[in-house]
């Protein structure tokens, strides 16, 4: 299954080649990550690669408990969820990153439309709407905004650091743009961050039941595979920013380093 970010798609691509060097066909599905837990169950889609648990709905934990589907483990990338800002806003209000401070500042954070309320620009609709949720909860003093895609979110983040204009908004990392701006990330109180679902998530991969029985060299496989932040991110700024496609960045670096993922292939083949 193939999600709405680049770094899914990554780490799904090489693994799709990675199968068909050990001689298995490999078909890629367009399958948003909650409709995708449906297929899984079903057995139309074999596996998923980095499922967030922030944002995966309650329908894969569900089928996971029953049986249907099965968790396969962690991807290997560090997470990290949470407020991110331009460095630049610490300009005007030197309190930041302090959650106090923060608040203090709303009508920095303010547009024409949103002013004297900050405005907030939060994930897309439909991968969750917590931090949406949480604002109007709270009665904090934000207008939050769904970006329309993840490309909208970075484009915005780039003209703010360029223009010096206001921004906040929600963030996760491992992202190739993290090593390109200067930033910051609000440091919400922990309790606070627990109930606006900002800690860090968990990053993992799940399969269709019957994969293990069907194809167990296939399972062993991506139950061995694991992927790092700076794998991630080279290769999505190779993708977003170098105009590369997916399918031909990740072969490439496949053949360039099999070193690292030769021990994945050997741990699913020399049983």
């Amino acid at each position: 299954a193939l999600y709405e970010w680049t770094g899914q798609h990554v780490t799904t691509y090489i693994a799709g080649h990675l199968l068909e060097r050990m001689g298995y066909k490999v078909e890629y599905v367009t399958a948003g990550s909650f409709p995708s837990a449906t297929g899984l169950a079903d057995g139309d889609i074999t596996a998923a690669l980095e499922l967030w648990s922030n944002s995966m709905g309650e329908v894969h934990p569900k089928y996971i408990a029953e049986g249907k589907t099965i968790d396969l483990g962690d991807t290997g990338i560090e997470t990290r969820l949470g407020w991110l800002y331009p460095k630049h806003m610490e300009k005007d209000c030197p309190g930041l990153p302090a959650w106090d401070a923060f608040l203090a500042c709303s009508e920095l954070f303010a547009t024409a439309e949103t002013f004297p309320k900050g405005r907030f620009l939060d994930y897309p609709a439909d991968w969750g709407v917590s931090s949406t949720n949480f604002i109007r909860s709270k009665g904090l003093p934000f207008v939050p905004i769904s970006a329309g895609s993840e490309g909208a979110m970075i484009a915005e983040l780039k003209s703010s650091v360029q223009r010096k204009s206001p921004l906040v908004m929600k963030m996760w990392a491992p992202h190739w743009i993290l090593s390109k701006v200067e930033h910051g990330w609000i440091e919400m109180p922990q309790d606070l961050a627990t109930e606006a679902e900002l800690v860090p998530p968990r990053a993992f991969n799940v399969a269709w039941r019957g994969l293990k029985d069907k194809w167990p060299a296939a399972y062993r496989f991506l139950v061995a595979y694991k992927i790092t932040n700076a794998i991630q991110e080279q290769l999505i700024d190779q993708i977003d920013n170098g105009g590369q496609d997916v399918s031909v960045a990740t072969a490439k670096w496949i053949d360039e380093n099999r070193p690292y993922w030769e021990p994945f292939v050997d741990a699913a083949t020399k049983q």
